[in-house]
């Protein structure tokens, strides 16, 4: 007898196959799958067969339903769909593994939440749901990353009291046992730090948004992913603009713009249309687009009208500014937070035109200047006059002859001027008192 004969390694040979059933619900699987597309019913009925051949709760009947839930939401029927997710979730606690499951449920999460917009009704639905069964499975990463989906549900919603409760079960998940902020879990902190800033944004509660910006950018052990920082640093950037500290607002703008493109998001362009306006605002000479990052979206069609506006800015050319944005209103006009600094941009560029206008002259006559800046002789008067007053025009207005007269005795005008400053001050302060009563 040979060496190898008298081995005996405890083998047991049957003439049945153990895997035969798994083969069959496999082979049920894949064959339901192929039909997905050309006969949606069938897949159907298809994984339902593989759900119901498998003996006890196992990996084929959740990737059947998992299969189900997508298709259901494809065809519309949102009450199978949840159905068959509730019947999902419960294969979570043992049939799968741990990080398969939550590969999946991120999965379908994502699937949903980047296409339900029209239906948030049903999103809530899925997202409370969905919660409920990871609560009980104890899975708290999972747990996080719903409940900011919740969040972005309620932000979406403009329903900020119950945005606000699942922020606070968000920041007690991120803090020591004392109540202090634990900055080992600083990339969760600043995910939380990021949609409640944008809901101090919404709201222009500029204080606590000031405070949470601070807040944010002292976290220094985070490894965020760029688009967090990307929507940190647009709402600072929105929140200096309030304040009108144009430059802080351009710094911030153009750190939002390199995240949000290094993260492939939408969201760069409208960061580098917003750094262009802080830039012209600001009255800077630098060109945004000279920079090496943002010099690739030069010639990008919804950017093209913002360069040419800083071509047309820059060269004091007022009516081909007007020009360009009467032209561009989709572009430019249609994004609410640009259209709030039109007038400020308005009045720049008047404001340099007119000080160019008025340099070889010691009078010059108001009409005159009214039809070179194409603004009502009104508004000629109400410009000369702030200029007056910040020491940028050195002369004084006479009203009778319609003229501005330049050098001489400054103070002719100056308390006049200043009287009706504190008048308009005032007259502005008690419209918004009235108009706050009222609301």
């Amino acid at each position: 007898m040979s060496d190898m004969d008298e081995m005996d390694y405890g083998f047991e040979y049957s003439d049945e196959d153990p895997d035969e059933e798994d083969v069959a619900i496999e082979n049920q699987y894949y064959n339901s799958k192929g039909l997905v597309e050309s006969d949606p019913q069938a897949a159907l009925a298809g994984f339902a067969e593989v759900v119901r051949m498998e003996p006890q709760k196992d990996q084929w009947g959740f990737k059947a339903l998992k299969q189900t839930v997508k298709l259901h939401y494809r065809l519309g029927s949102y009450k199978e769909m949840m159905d068959a997710y509730r019947e999902m979730l419960t294969y979570i606690k043992s049939a799968v593994t741990r990080n398969y499951s939550e590969k999946c449920i991120n999965n379908i999460m994502d699937f949903i939440s980047g296409s339900a917009s029209q239906n948030l009704d049903l999103l809530q639905d899925f997202l409370q749901t969905t919660l409920k069964a990871l609560e009980e499975a104890k899975n708290e990463r999972l747990w996080f990353k719903t409940n900011l989906k919740l969040c972005k549900l309620w932000f979406d919603r403009a329903e900020y009291g119950r945005m606000n409760k699942v922020l606070k079960e968000l920041h007690r998940s991120c803090q020591k046992s004392d109540g202090s902020d634990d900055h080992k879990k600083g990339t969760q902190l600043l995910e939380v730090y990021a949609i409640e800033i944008q809901m101090y944004t919404k709201t222009k509660n500029n204080k606590k948004l000031m405070q949470l910006y601070t807040k944010a950018l002292a976290i220094k052990s985070a490894i965020p992913h760029p688009r967090i920082m990307g929507i940190i640093h647009e709402c600072g950037g929105k929140m200096h603009m309030v304040e009108r500290h144009w430059a802080e607002a351009a710094t911030d703008f153009f750190e939002a713009f390199k995240n949000y493109d290094e993260a492939g998001n939408h969201r760069r362009i409208q960061c580098l249309k917003y750094l262009v306006l802080a830039n012209m605002l600001m009255e800077s000479q630098v060109n945004p687009f000279d920079a090496q990052e943002a010099k690739p979206y030069k010639n990008d069609p919804e950017i093209l009208a913002m360069t040419n506006l800083v071509a047309a800015y820059q060269r004091n050319e007022i009516f081909e500014f007007e020009k360009i944005l009467k032209d561009n209103q989709t572009t430019i006009m249609d994004d609410p937070f640009i259209r709030n600094y039109i007038e400020d941009l308005l009045k720049n560029i008047r404001t340099q035109v007119l000080l160019k206008l008025i340099k070889p002259y010691t009078r010059i006559r108001i009409p005159f200047i009214s039809k070179e800046l194409n603004i009502p002789e009104k508004d000629v008067e109400q410009l000369l006059v702030s200029l007056i007053l910040d020491n940028r025009i050195q002369g004084h207005i006479d009203q009778v002859n319609q003229l501005l007269e330049l050098g001489g005795d400054r103070s002719k005008g100056l308390k006049k001027y200043n009287a009706i400053d504190k008048w308009n001050t005032q007259l502005r302060v008690l419209y918004q008192s009235v108009a706050n009563k009222i609301g």
